[in-house]
């Protein structure tokens, strides 16, 4: 469903929303003041066992498919090796480096406008299309790209066409190649179907991502299997075992985070006149938790906590744990709901909207609250920066401006 007052639909005063923002620029106000060693610690570790992770991945690769005896064992170590690594550099680090949450150590080689990451979406085009509109507009019909990324239909207020019949098949398709799907997201392949998108800028866009691209295939598909020598095929099928096992964890993680049951969408009234304590409130209800072991957060780029990363988008993703733990209390004194679940239950739930709504809204049954508001079908495209309202800081940096 799509909430246009999140102050309505909470039942909470104006005076009582305000409060809870001061609350939460409180928490804010004491983890950007105990930023401390142990932070920079955490990062610096991570990077090292990533950068370990993937070293003993090509190694293995390398010398362990010579033997024939030790083939099969070495390209399957190789490639979880190489799998583990990166996903943790996609998710825990190039993610929230990129994000800003280490920009205070001010270190050139782990500061967002620096890092470019191991994915075939260039990092400034990331940043814009994450940093500045999902986590601006999280959720918000018709500015928040993120919803289907431009191929699914992921809320009942989107109208139906038929094309959304194969819904299934594309959502596995953008599974399992999601850092491709990601690449494109930033273009707005719907701008450019209704001729909205500036040619000039579709061209610079088109070349960044031809450049990345090249140098991903590169990487992965030449350069280290020609290092392997003979057993270069053991090397190939080992990187896109690596690159699939990546791709499809990420999307399961992003999915999680904003479609299962309770993560409401918004419709562009809510953005009138919004206050950054609005803003709060809306993250609040536009994202969704799962649980899981310290492990499995640190695997999943601390998205488990999604709830608390986009209210806090540039802080350290280590303090999310603790952070948790106070923004779950002030959720049961304001009583605002606070989505969560097992990793498998939330993507179960994401899965099922997918299905669902591949057919007309007639055939198939909400699985959110009826809204206090009589529901819309949205039938216009996405905005354009230019009929965006300005970006919120917190949500990170982005350098398109700079670099255009």
């Amino acid at each position: 469903m799509a909430i246009a007052d999140v102050k309505e639909y909470t039942h909470l005063t104006e005076e009582e929303v305000e409060q809870l923002g001061r609350e939460l620029d409180a928490i804010r106000a004491e983890v950007e003041e105990s930023r401390c060693d142990a932070d920079a610690a955490y990062i610096n570790r991570m990077i090292r066992i990533q950068r370990g992770l993937a070293a003993a991945g090509r190694v293995t690769l390398m010398v362990g498919t010579q033997s024939k005896k030790s083939r099969k064992g070495a390209m399957a170590a190789g490639a979880a090796l190489l799998g583990v690594a990166k996903i943790l550099e996609n998710m825990e680090i190039g993610h929230n480096v990129m994000h800003g949450q280490w920009d205070w150590m001010n270190d050139p080689e782990i500061h967002s406008s620096n890092w470019e990451w191991d994915t075939a979406q260039p990092a400034e085009q990331w940043k814009h299309s994450h940093n500045y509109i999902h986590h601006q507009f999280t959720n918000v019909l018709g500015h928040d790209n993120d919803i289907g990324y431009g191929i699914l239909r992921m809320a009942r207020e989107q109208k139906w066409h038929p094309v959304y019949l194969g819904q299934p098949v594309y959502n596995a398709l953008l599974a399992g190649l999601f850092q491709w799907g990601v690449a494109l997201h930033d273009l707005d392949l719907e701008a450019i179907r209704k001729g909205k998108k500036d040619p000039k800028e579709m061209k610079r866009q088109l070349r960044q991502i031809a450049w990345k691209g090249r140098n991903q295939i590169l990487k992965d598909y030449v350069v280290y299997p020609a290092l392997s020598g003979p057993q270069w095929k053991s090397t190939i099928k080992a990187n896109v075992a690596a690159n699939l096992t990546r791709n499809l964890w990420s999307y399961m993680i992003i999915f999680c985070g904003h479609f299962p049951d309770g993560a409401l969408h918004f419709t562009e009234e809510e953005l009138e006149d919004e206050t950054r304590a609005e803003w709060y409130l809306r993250q609040m209800l536009g994202s969704a938790n799962f649980e899981g072991s310290r492990t499995l957060h640190i695997l999943a780029g601390s998205l488990g906590y999604q709830i608390e990363h986009h209210l806090f988008p540039d802080l350290p993703s280590n303090r999310y744990p603790e952070i948790a733990v106070k923004v779950r209390a002030l959720c049961d004194k304001y009583s605002i709901p606070y989505t969560t679940g097992p990793l498998h239950h939330q993507y179960g739930q994401a899965l099922r909207t997918i299905m669902k709504l591949s057919l007309p809204n007639k055939f198939t049954s909400s699985d959110q609250p009826t809204p206090p508001e009589p529901t819309v079908s949205i039938e216009r495209g996405r905005r354009s920066d230019a009929e965006r309202p300005t970006r919120r800081t917190e949500t990170g940096g982005w350098s398109r401006t700079q670099s255009a």
